[in-house]
Protein backbone atom coordinates (compact mmCIF):
# COMPACT_ATOMS: atom_id res chain seq x y z
CA UNK A 1 0.00 0.00 0.00
CA UNK A 2 1.60 3.80 -0.65
CA UNK A 3 -0.30 6.73 0.72
CA UNK A 4 0.92 9.82 -0.20
CA UNK A 5 -0.29 13.81 1.07
CA UNK A 6 -1.07 16.19 -1.95
CA UNK A 7 -1.76 19.27 -2.05
CA UNK A 8 -3.93 21.00 -4.97
CA UNK A 9 -2.53 23.93 -6.33
CA UNK A 10 -4.10 24.46 -9.68
CA UNK A 11 -6.32 28.15 -9.07
CA UNK A 12 -10.00 26.76 -9.49
CA UNK A 13 -9.37 23.48 -7.50
CA UNK A 14 -10.22 19.83 -8.34
CA UNK A 15 -13.60 20.90 -10.55
CA UNK A 16 -15.11 19.36 -13.48
CA UNK A 17 -12.05 18.92 -16.08
CA UNK A 18 -9.57 18.04 -13.63
CA UNK A 19 -11.81 15.52 -11.55
CA UNK A 20 -12.85 14.06 -14.97
CA UNK A 21 -8.83 13.99 -15.95
CA UNK A 22 -8.11 12.21 -12.19
CA UNK A 23 -11.08 9.54 -12.76
CA UNK A 24 -9.51 8.81 -16.26
CA UNK A 25 -6.13 7.83 -15.68
CA UNK A 26 -6.81 6.10 -12.60
CA UNK A 27 -9.61 3.74 -14.48
CA UNK A 28 -6.59 2.61 -16.34
CA UNK A 29 -5.08 0.59 -13.43
CA UNK A 30 -6.69 -2.27 -11.24
CA UNK A 31 -4.79 -1.19 -8.03
CA UNK A 32 -7.54 0.44 -5.47
CA UNK A 33 -7.67 4.18 -5.28
CA UNK A 34 -8.94 6.24 -2.49
CA UNK A 35 -8.65 9.74 -1.49
CA UNK A 36 -9.56 11.30 2.25
CA UNK A 37 -9.78 14.69 2.43
CA UNK A 38 -11.29 15.57 5.85
CA UNK A 39 -11.79 12.14 7.53
CA UNK A 40 -13.76 12.15 4.13
CA UNK A 41 -12.94 8.51 2.50
CA UNK A 42 -14.27 8.38 -1.57
CA UNK A 43 -13.22 5.66 -4.41
CA UNK A 44 -10.28 8.04 -7.15
CA UNK A 45 -11.87 6.07 -9.47
CA UNK A 46 -15.76 7.72 -9.09
CA UNK A 47 -16.47 11.01 -10.48
CA UNK A 48 -19.20 11.44 -8.22
CA UNK A 49 -17.15 10.71 -5.13
CA UNK A 50 -14.27 12.62 -6.45
CA UNK A 51 -16.82 15.70 -7.01
CA UNK A 52 -18.21 15.53 -3.37
CA UNK A 53 -14.79 16.59 -2.21
CA UNK A 54 -15.39 20.09 -3.14
CA UNK A 55 -11.73 20.55 -3.11
CA UNK A 56 -10.55 24.08 -3.36
CA UNK A 57 -6.90 25.53 -4.75
CA UNK A 58 -4.94 24.69 -0.91
CA UNK A 59 -7.12 21.56 -0.36
CA UNK A 60 -4.94 18.96 1.39
CA UNK A 61 -5.78 15.38 0.97
CA UNK A 62 -4.77 11.83 1.34
CA UNK A 63 -3.90 9.84 -1.78
CA UNK A 64 -3.69 5.52 -1.07
CA UNK A 65 -3.18 2.56 -3.62
CA UNK A 66 -3.39 -0.74 -3.16
CA UNK A 67 -2.92 -3.41 -5.73
CA UNK A 68 -0.58 -4.86 -8.08
CA UNK A 69 0.18 -1.98 -10.28
CA UNK A 70 0.22 0.79 -7.42
CA UNK A 71 3.46 2.17 -8.00
CA UNK A 72 2.49 3.18 -11.45
CA UNK A 73 -0.69 4.23 -10.21
CA UNK A 74 0.59 6.13 -7.52
CA UNK A 75 3.14 7.55 -9.76
CA UNK A 76 0.96 8.80 -12.50
CA UNK A 77 -2.01 10.22 -10.40
CA UNK A 78 0.68 12.36 -8.07
CA UNK A 79 1.97 13.83 -11.27
CA UNK A 80 -1.28 15.08 -11.91
CA UNK A 81 -1.60 17.05 -8.89
CA UNK A 82 2.00 18.26 -8.89
CA UNK A 83 1.65 19.33 -11.99
CA UNK A 84 -1.90 20.94 -11.18
CA UNK A 85 -3.63 19.33 -13.78
CA UNK A 86 -1.77 21.08 -16.60
CA UNK A 87 -4.19 23.89 -16.33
Amino acid sequence: MIEREVTVINRSGLHTRPAATLVKAASRFSAEFTIIKDQFSINGKSIIGVMTLAAEQGSTMVLRFEGADEVEAAETIIGLFERGFDE
